[in-house]
């Protein structure tokens, strides 16, 4: 595992880099965009084991390196914050991986650079504009308005929105930590074909996540044909961007939106276009990378403990999220695990 070790003081060019960086950050945005900001406190610095590769991170496309996709915004920022010091903390090369954040092209990313790097002052990432103009007409209302959030669906145009130099990365959703190493996930073999990874659930009632329309019309019924198709969580991916490229599976996701909004066929969010464009045909993932639906049901939230068999990964996937039920003082039993991670720091440290 990775020495650890605090972050030594900040020399008086980082002091007013940093107040430079937090003036700037603020008077970027009107003051009432800037007062709901949250402040979180610097975590540790992680170092490599000696028996780490050198990376170089010049161009954010390194093949050596361990690359995370995920998106950013001021709603899931706790979480996001949380989710990358459990990825660095578990990780054996922590200074080996570098992340890639996706942000609305509207939102303030003076700010989120700010708060990221005062947080993680060693860590290595880029952020990149999400023009959500194109999408936001192919959303149709689902059961949870979260689930309707055109940044849900930047995960269809991570290919172009990403580096093309960048031939994989492993793509997180902001609501899960974890407790094993990054880069075992990361080195899931793709086979000769697939387009992604992901732990898959075959006993899940997969019908259910398309409507009669879907299946009672006879040649939508067909698109799974000779596929053993399994339903998948979308929150926890690995993805060869080049075939993706390829394939151009990013305008096959965006017909079957299109056909949505003339012929309501499923009612889940983002996910049922990549069951319909990958089911059966994705690369194996242990399930204990995706120990998911912590956060309950899409309507009520409830408590839900984990599944059978080991685990390297809690994704509190559902309505509940550990941060609200944590602050609300009606956390769940397992919102105990996602707690160590929380960075935010509280107005009773701020004031002293």
């Amino acid at each position: 595992m990775p020495k650890l070790a605090l972050i030594p003081p900040h020399d008086h060019h980082r002091q007013l880099l940093l107040i430079f960086l937090l003036i700037s950050a603020t008077t970027a945005a009107p003051a009432s965009a800037t007062t709901n900001y949250q402040v979180f406190k610097e975590a540790p610095q992680f170092y490599n084991s000696p028996t780490c590769p050198s990376i170089h991170t010049n161009g954010m496309c390194c093949d050596q390196a361990v690359h995370v996709a995920m998106t950013l915004d001021t709603a899931y920022i706790r979480g996001l914050m949380a989710a990358i010091l459990s990825i660095l903390q578990h990780s054996s090369c922590p200074q080996n991986i570098l992340f890639h954040f996706i942000a609305s092209a509207t939102a303030n990313h003076q700010h989120f650079r700010y708060t990221i790097s005062r947080a993680f002052p060693a860590l290595v990432f880029q952020i990149y504009p999400y023009d959500s103009k194109a999408v936001s007409g192919l959303i149709s209302t689902s059961i949870r308005s979260a689930l309707d959030c055109p940044l849900n669906y930047a995960r269809n145009y991570l290919p172009n929105l990403l580096p093309r130099c960048l031939r994989r990365v492993v793509y997180l959703d902001s609501d899960l930590v974890l407790v094993d190493d990054m880069a075992k996930l990361a080195a899931t073999p793709l086979g000769d074909s697939s387009v992604l990874a992901a732990p898959e659930y075959c006993n899940a009632n997969f019908t259910s996540y398309f409507t009669p329309t879907f299946w009672s019309n006879p040649t939508l019924s067909l698109t799974f044909s000779g596929r053993k198709a399994c339903y998948f969580n979308t929150g926890v991916m690995v993805i060869d961007l080049q075939r993706w490229r390829a394939g151009d599976y990013t305008t096959e996701i965006v017909e079957w939106m299109e056909l949505q909004k003339r012929m309501r066929i499923y009612e889940l969010g983002s996910l049922p276009p990549f069951l319909l464009v990958f089911a059966g045909n994705i690369a194996p993932v242990d399930h204990r990378w995706n120990q998911h639906g912590l956060g309950g049901d899409n309507y009520r939230g409830l408590c839900r403990d984990l599944h059978p068999g080991p685990t390297s990964l809690l994704h509190w996937s559902g309505k509940g999220k550990p941060w609200a039920r944590l602050d609300a003082n009606r956390p769940c039993p397992l919102d105990a695990f996602w707690a160590p991670y929380d960075l935010l720091q509280t107005s009773s440290a701020l004031e002293s």
